[in-house]
């Protein structure tokens, strides 16, 4: 805590150091057109800051609070090509800039800064990026903001437990392979648990970006499968004026119900921004199984952020605090009627064949039962960008605590079965340096020191420990004419150790218990320190053939340390039902990868496609131990035991977007998405004991297709903006390729999910101002039965056969979701 007090003070005064340094302001103000008519809700931003605004029904924009100096500003629109003007902001003073913008291709000059050193266009950059805008996201009903991405983004899948848990993958990589940024600060919420979610304000990220392939020249360790980074709204909008917004939203589903309310304010440059959210939601249900037990739901945000523009740079500082409570599904029911059950007893007491039947009042509630998962994350992040002549210095601190409860005993419900306390403190420093001879130098050194504790509980699936992480990498980029050059070079060392670690029996409670080194017991966890080492590397380019078409390749590096549970791990894990024994002889994770696509931006279509290889050494996962006797192993009764293991691996597979706009037709798009994957163990040993069983890796997607056919008014109905009305097809192959060894996993049947939607948005008054949104989306409409390949619950089974011949949990039925967003 004195540590976390010290960093705290520490950006405190640097924040406020900062703030003395405030300049005057000025504005601009103007009107964007297209062929000759106002062009609405076309934005005006200044990049590198957070101001920027949008122009209303006339076409017509005021963006206020600038800093005085020199600016580059950057009017874009979809469909049109984006205009760049310098000018000189006075003190006081309003500048007149109106453009005119020509129609374009979408998505040429989109600006992303995930995954890359600074700033760059998605049609530059030499990697597969996704961008998700905050409308995107609320076109489909999602109980979670990666179920959101997921539905968005070729490439990227998760694995579920229920619909409020859901873990990234992209191209059949997960957990700690996949980076999850908040507003770029690293999420570490002890990602490689099962049976938790990301621990952010799904109602306060305004926009998505998804890194599909290696990113640890950026980022180090936890990158080399790619990276989501969520960014939250700032302040925008008139200076001097409090505005914000209210969202309610309603799945019938679960009958989920979700509330959020948020206020901003700017003035001279200073902006304040303040949310509130509250979730909350019932067991969800399925046509097959009724209401599935143990999956409702509650949850709190709270986010806080003050800032500063200026000519000299920028700095933000975020709070924000992160508060659920999950039950716990354990799959239990009567082998006859296959009714759920809840567990009353435990240890020999408690017999899975007489347990009792769950009430119907208790699978239709808002009341968490007592088998549940507590959660809390905290986290202040500073981000400060300062202008240092031609180049610029970015700065990023930040410090989290995620408090992990899982409490399983239902004879004594107050006492936690598992209990963890993770301290994380983040840095990165990254120095833009000026282009010298046109070639673009970032140089940067970022890392973290985090510590782990186990408070009072009764299961220890890790220990205690401690971890240090630095990297530093060098990134070079030149333009040749139509081609794009880059690529880099990064060290990352990192050390993980923890002392002798002994766990007992407590006298009062008969539970086990951390006890002291004098016990007289063997530790359950001895002593280790180990440091682990890695370069990384990527060289990338893009060729333009044309403005229209455009070739990107790209070979990389990547690198991952064992995480704690990999090589540390020795017992229950109560929320997953898994005991995970790990392997402190492992070595660390390298991958090469190779990515080649192709993408064509035509008047009335865009096309993309890409194809990747990746061949991954001491590649780490998981699986089911049996015993000598083909058997199962059984440590602790009615929980699976899984052990990891360390081979060689390859990954490849394609995607294909193919998106239609035809001119003819404007009110029309017709978008289309495919995506494949397949993972191979090349472990020779594994192989040859197991034949085709050991073939292919677990957790891999199957071959899934998007289709979505939507239709918007380009005119406004009245006083509805963008009315629209849309149809979607989300097709998943059966799964034939699956990890078999010891039953870990089985084939999956595929099934297809029709979704349909419409909404719009409302503007009165004399300039037409949106003031209202209005989302509502029918998920799997036709109310199929199915299970996905990644969802854990699939695997929920205590029977050796079930009387319908159906087994494991099945994904949720049809959803209808309500979303209504006010601006005030």
């Amino acid at each position: 805590m004195k540590l976390a007090f010290r960093l705290l003070t520490t950006l405190l005064f640097s924040f406020s150091g900062l703030l003395v340094a405030a300049q005057g302001t000025g504005s601009i103000r103007g009107q964007v057109l297209a062929e000759g008519q106002p062009l609405e809700l076309a934005t005006v931003v200044l990049p590198g800051t957070a101001l920027g605004t949008a122009t209303d029904a006339q076409g017509h924009y005021v963006l206020e609070g600038i800093p005085a100096g020199a600016h580059e500003v950057v009017f874009s629109s979809i469909g049109y090509q984006a205009q760049r003007q310098r000018l000189t902001i006075v003190a006081g003073q309003t500048a007149e800039v109106s453009v005119r913008l020509a129609p374009t291709p979408a998505a040429l000059q989109e600006v992303v800064v995930t995954g890359v050193s600074r700033a760059t266009e998605l049609r530059k950059s030499p990697v597969p990026i996704a961008v998700l805008s905050r409308r995107e996201v609320n076109l489909n009903g999602s109980s979670n903001v990666i179920d959101a991405a997921v539905k968005g983004v070729p490439g990227l899948s998760a694995v579920t437990t229920g619909p409020n848990i859901s873990k990234p993958f992209i191209r059949g990589l997960g957990y700690n392979r996949v980076l999850t940024l908040y507003n770029g600060l690293r999420q570490e919420g002890q990602q490689w648990g099962d049976e938790h979610g990301i621990e952010i304000d799904q109602y306060d990220i305004d926009r998505i970006e998804v890194v599909k392939g290696p990113a640890s020249l950026i980022y180090g360790s936890d990158a080399v499968a790619g990276v989501i980074n969520m960014l939250p709204r700032l302040p925008n909008g008139p200076a001097g004026e409090l505005h914000g917004d209210a969202l309610t939203e309603y799945q019938t589903n679960n009958n989920l119900i979700g509330t959020s309310l948020g206020l901003h304010y700017n003035r001279n440059g200073w902006q304040y921004a303040a949310r509130g959210s509250y979730r909350l939601a019932q067991a969800y249900r399925n046509a097959l199984e009724g209401r599935v037990y143990g999956t409702a739901f509650r949850e709190l945000n709270l986010t806080a952020m003050a800032g500063l523009e200026k000519t000299w740079g920028s700095t933000q500082l975020y709070a924000t605090l992160y508060n659920n409570l999950q039950e716990i599904p354990d799959g239990s029911r009567d082998s006859l009627s296959r009714r759920f059950t809840r567990q009353i007893l435990e240890g020999e007491q408690d017999d899975i064949k007489n347990r009792p039947l769950v009430p119907d009042a208790d699978l239709a509630t808002y009341r968490i039962n007592p088998l549940h998962q507590h959660i809390q994350h905290y986290r202040l992040l500073s981000r400060t960008r300062l202008r240092l002549g031609q180049g610029e210095l970015h700065a990023l601190l930040g410090a989290q605590q995620n408090i992990r409860r899982e409490y399983n005993h239902p004879t004594a419900p107050t006492q936690a079965g598992l209990a963890v306390a993770l301290n994380t403190y983040n840095y990165d420093v990254r120095y833009a340096a000026p282009a010298w001879q046109g070639i673009e130098t970032t140089l940067s050194l970022n890392g973290m020191y985090q510590t782990n504790t186990n408070r009072e509980a009764t299961d220890f699936p890790i220990p205690d420990y401690s971890l240090f992480d630095v990297g530093g990498y060098l990134f070079l980029k030149k333009t040749f004419g139509k081609l794009d050059l880059s690529g880099g070079l990064r060290y990352d060392t990192r050390v993980l150790r923890w002392a002798d670690f002994y766990v007992g029996e407590n006298p009062a409670t008969g539970f086990p218990q951390q006890v002291g080194a004098n016990s007289g017991l063997a530790p359950q966890f001895s002593a280790f320190k180990r440091p682990y080492r890695g370069v990384s590397a990527s060289v990338g380019a893009t060729y333009n053939f044309s403005d229209r078409l455009v070739l990107r390749a790209n070979v990389a590096r990547g690198y991952r340390a064992p995480n704690i549970t990999e090589v540390g791990s020795n017992g229950l894990d109560p929320g997953a039902h898994i005991v995970y024994l790990g392997n402190r002889t492992f070595g660390p994770e390298f991958s090469l990868q190779e990515d080649l696509g192709l993408s064509a931006y035509l008047p009335d279509v865009e096309l993309s496609a890409s194809v990747f290889h990746n061949d991954i050494n001491n590649y780490i996962y998981q699986a089911r131990l049996n015993g000598p006797d083909g058997q199962p192993v059984v440590i602790v009764p009615g929980n699976a035991t899984y052990q990891y293991q360390q081979g060689q691996a390859r990954l490849y597979g394609a995607e294909a977007t193919v998106n239609l706009h035809p001119r003819a037709l404007p009110s029309l798009t017709f978008g289309n998405s495919l995506a494949y994957v397949t993972g191979l163990n090349r472990e020779a040993q594994l192989l040859e004991a197991n034949g085709a069983a050991a073939k292919y890796l677990p957790l891999i997607p199957p071959l899934r297709t998007r289709s979505e056919v939507r239709f918007t008014s380009e005119k406004p109905w009245g006083c509805l903006l963008h009315p629209y009305v849309r149809a979607v097809l989300d097709y998943n192959a059966p799964q034939n390729r699956f990890y078999a060894v010891d039953n870990t996993e089985t084939r999956t049947a595929g099934y297809a999910l029709l979704g349909v939607g419409l909404g719009t948005g409302l503007a009165t008054g004399p300039e037409k101002r949106e003031w209202l949104q209005f989302f509502l989306h029918l998920d799997n409409a036709l109310n199929t039965t199915y299970q996905s390949h990644l969802n854990r619950l699939k695997y929920f089974e205590y029977y050796a056969a079930s009387p319908t011949g159906q087994r494991g949990i099945y994904n949720q039925g049809r959803n209808l979701s309500l979303k209504i967003t006010v601006a005030f």
